[in-house]
């Protein structure tokens, strides 16, 4: 069963979130500030956590900023601000996504479900032969899940794995955000263009020298992204 941390200072907000969690097999544990959610997350190891921006003692923003310091566990953030500058926010502080209250109830559960089955995927390595993907220093091994670079362990979000993974399986071909969003997210592409090209950012960010001047992750001006054999 997998486990869900909900934090909220809006008890009744969570409470629902509860029962649709719930309702789908999943078990919950409960937060209302992120500190409350910071020890939970040491002492009771979930699987993904909802997380509300807005809150006493220590905001959602914070706390992200403070967990991704030590884990990658998948984490959306809720906001009751829809500007596109605060989705960004909550993306560039390390969120794999993003919902706007209010939310319809079975798109969090879709969403949900999509980053467990990431999580869930990129925990289990059960192949035996390795498959491998290589560009100049930059590898990643879909079978143990890791990446490297120059020999150096980089460490990436589930997201952030996948979009690398889907490039790196594709060498040369260049994918639009449009394709990106809807491979990595399985949702339609509305509204995507600020989500991907943030996730790229800190893609690059963690494994280009220098970022401004990319060597894996090249952009093709009004198409997409790609990453050439080197």
């Amino acid at each position: 069963m997998n486990r869900i941390l909900v934090c909220d200072d809006d008890k009744e907000i969570v409470e629902a979130i509860e029962i649709y969690l719930q309702q789908e097999g999943y078990e919950v544990y409960k937060a209302y500030d992120g500190e409350q959610a910071i020890e939970m997350l040491k002492n009771t190891k979930p699987d993904l956590l909802i997380m509300d921006v807005m809150m006493p003692r220590l905001d959602g923003i914070r706390a992200t900023l403070r967990i991704r310091e030590e884990s990658s566990i998948p984490i959306i953030i809720l906001s009751a601000k829809s500007e596109d500058s605060d989705k960004i926010l909550g993306l560039n502080i390390g969120a794999d996504d993003y919902l706007t209250k209010p939310f319809n109830p079975l798109e969090l559960m879709a969403r949900v479900k999509s980053q467990i089955r990431r999580y869930t995927k990129l925990g289990n390595a059960t192949e035996t032969s390795q498959t491998i993907y290589q560009t100049g220093g930059l590898v990643v091994n879909d079978d143990l899940k890791e990446v490297t670079v120059d020999d150096e362990p980089v460490k990436l979000t589930p997201i952030e794995y996948n979009i690398l993974l889907l490039l790196m399986k594709n060498p040369g071909k260049v994918f639009s955000i449009s394709q990106i969003y809807e491979s990595i997210w399985n949702a339609e592409a509305i509204g995507a263009d600020n989500t991907v090209a943030v996730h790229i950012r800190h893609i690059r960010e963690k494994i280009e020298i220098n970022p401004k001047e990319p060597r894996y992750i090249k952009v093709v001006w009004g198409v997409g992204y790609k990453i050439d054999k080197i």
